[in-house]
């Protein structure tokens, strides 16, 4: 029976009246079908001798249905599919979960001669379905949840909305929380769903409901889940910062599997509710992002949690107060403070960047993966789960570099201020103090900062007295370079008869150990200075 009366009580009804004597135009009025229908139902009815009899001795329901419910007919020749002969292929693939795609997929890499179109397929997989190939996890099952038990949560879509803070129009997103018992409703409006609003949301919405539930069944955004579980044997990976706020709050996290948002439908239901019941009816009316959740906070708390739920048949806030609040986890004694983990790749300078800063690592880890997690304004750094530094987030300037992190024999070329290279020529003594100030004199063009980097690195490795004896010397004969300091010292020319005075470079405005042009005109050339 494609078409047609569905209702076999009408089908009763259509006996009893032909057996009390009502004509048949009486009787399709009164049954509400056409004339044709009627008669083509009577005489199916007719034929399996159930139309005759006493009017209150009527056939069973089952009885009309196997006379007037015909055997779906079979295809005619030029109704026959191109895929008729791996049927039982597609069949048995369908009923294993597997689409139109898939199948047409499988039977070209696995069966010679298969030509048929992935339309044909199509086709072939509507008719199965028609025909009632109905799988296991098509049937939705009903699930009562206990007070205080769960709570789902997502994100919708809701339009632009203006930043209070620059003005600025941005998406924005509403995040419901729906508690799985009472159906009680928290809501509001952000414009991110980065990791931060994330945990911020679930500590509002915990401090709203004054209690935690046992359960959050989240969505797999990365917020929440770095790795979705397709299946029922698959581990999903939590993003560590949900992890940890779950911990301090004491629920545990079951996402809802990968393309199958019907899991949490309490919350896809509570996001078109507000959508449609809000956002939809004051689209422009909302002002900016503050007033939006000002205006939203009353709706939810006067209006969705004070309705009468269309599937609980109850006020949600009547049953949350009656049932669930008490149910709920208590709020812990010490205060949230959210935790952040970043994941970054260690740079060739040493340093893992979060938030427009730089964090040092030991040199040897550059281009590992690294873990940064934030707590407050302290930065941890973990490379193959191993700590390996401790930072202040609220440092000043682009860099938190610790001295340390940096390869020895290499570290002391980072600081470029003079002030620095002469601090630590004065720790070795006067003269080197002195000397090192000369050798930044030594050139009134070129900047001689590595020359003193070299020379103070050099003067370190030795003895004071020797670093001493040796500047002097040096000093006197107008050395300024790395490399006279390396022959003084490997040569032991410190070792002599320390010199008196120690002389300033005026070499730049009158060389020292050359004569002047003049000396040589007049030697040479004559009084009137001609050669």
């Amino acid at each position: 029976m494609r078409k047609g009366i569905q209702d076999m009580h009408r089908l009763q009804e259509l006996v009893r009246l032909h057996r009390q004597g009502v004509l048949a135009g009486e009787r399709a009025r009164l049954l509400t079908l056409s004339r044709k229908t009627e008669r083509r139902y009577r005489r199916r009815i007719d034929k399996a001798g159930l139309l005759e009899g006493h009017p209150d001795t009527l056939p069973s329901m089952e009885q009309l249905r196997a006379a007037v419910v015909r055997a779906p007919a079979q295809p005619l020749a030029h109704e026959s599919s191109s895929v008729d002969r791996w049927a039982q292929d597609i069949e048995d693939k369908a009923k294993a979960g597997n689409g139109p795609t898939a199948i047409h997929a499988w039977l070209r890499e696995n069966r010679a001669g298969f030509e048929g179109s992935l339309s044909a397929v199509k086709r072939f997989c509507q008719r199965l379905h028609k025909q009632g190939v109905l799988k296991p996890q098509d049937v939705a099952i009903p699930i009562v949840t206990q007070p205080g038990w769960d709570a789902q949560v997502d994100f919708g879509y809701v339009g632009m909305l203006p930043d209070p803070m620059t003005g600025e129009v941005r998406k924005a997103w509403v995040f419901v929380m729906v508690l799985g018992h009472s159906r009680l409703m928290f809501a509001r409006v952000v414009f991110s769903q980065d990791q931060a609003t994330w945990l911020d949301l679930h500590h509002r919405a915990f401090e709203a409901l004054g209690g935690v539930p046992q359960v959050l069944v989240p969505d797999n955004l990365k917020a929440a889940v770095i790795r979705a579980a397709f299946k029922a044997d698959e581990l999903c990976v939590l993003n560590r910062a949900y992890r940890e706020q779950a911990r301090h709050y004491g629920f545990r996290i079951d996402p809802t599997p990968a393309y199958q948002p019907e899991k949490k439908g309490k919350v896809e239901s509570g996001v078109k509710y507000v959508k449609n019941a809000f956002f939809k009816p004051r689209e422009g009316e909302l002002g900016d992002l503050d007033e939006a959740n000002r205006r939203l906070d009353a709706w939810v708390r006067d209006v969705a949690n004070q309705r009468v739920h269309g599937t609980t048949k109850e006020v949600p806030a009547d049953a949350f107060i009656q049932r669930e609040k008490d149910a709920l986890l208590g709020l812990p004694d010490t205060p949230y403070v959210p935790v952040l983990w970043h994941r970054a790749t260690v740079r060739r300078d040493c340093h893992v960047p979060f938030e427009k800063r730089l964090y040092s690592v030991p040199w040897a880890l550059v281009g590992q993966d690294a873990w940064l997690r934030v707590r407050g304004n302290a930065v941890t750094v973990f490379v193959n789960d191993e700590r390996q530094a401790d930072h202040r987030r609220d440092g000043d300037g682009l860099w938190s570099t610790q001295t340390a992190h940096l390869p020895e024999g290499r570290r002391d070329f980072a600081q470029r201020d003079p002030a620095h290279w002469y601090a630590r020529a004065d720790a070795l003594g006067a003269d080197v103090g002195e000397y090192a100030r000369a050798v930044m004199q030594s050139d009134e063009v070129l900047l001689p900062l590595r020359r003193l980097q070299s020379i103070v690195r050099k003067l370190e490795q030795v003895p004071v007295e020797r670093a001493q004896a040796t500047v002097r010397r040096a000093a006197r004969h107008g050395c300024y370079r790395p490399d006279a300091i390396t022959r003084i010292l490997d040569k032991g020319l410190d070792h002599r008869a320390p010199e008196t005075t120690l002389v300033s470079p005026e070499w730049a405005t009158a060389p020292r150990f050359a004569r002047q042009a003049e000396e040589f005109l007049t030697r040479f050339g004559g009084q009137d200075g001609h050669c």
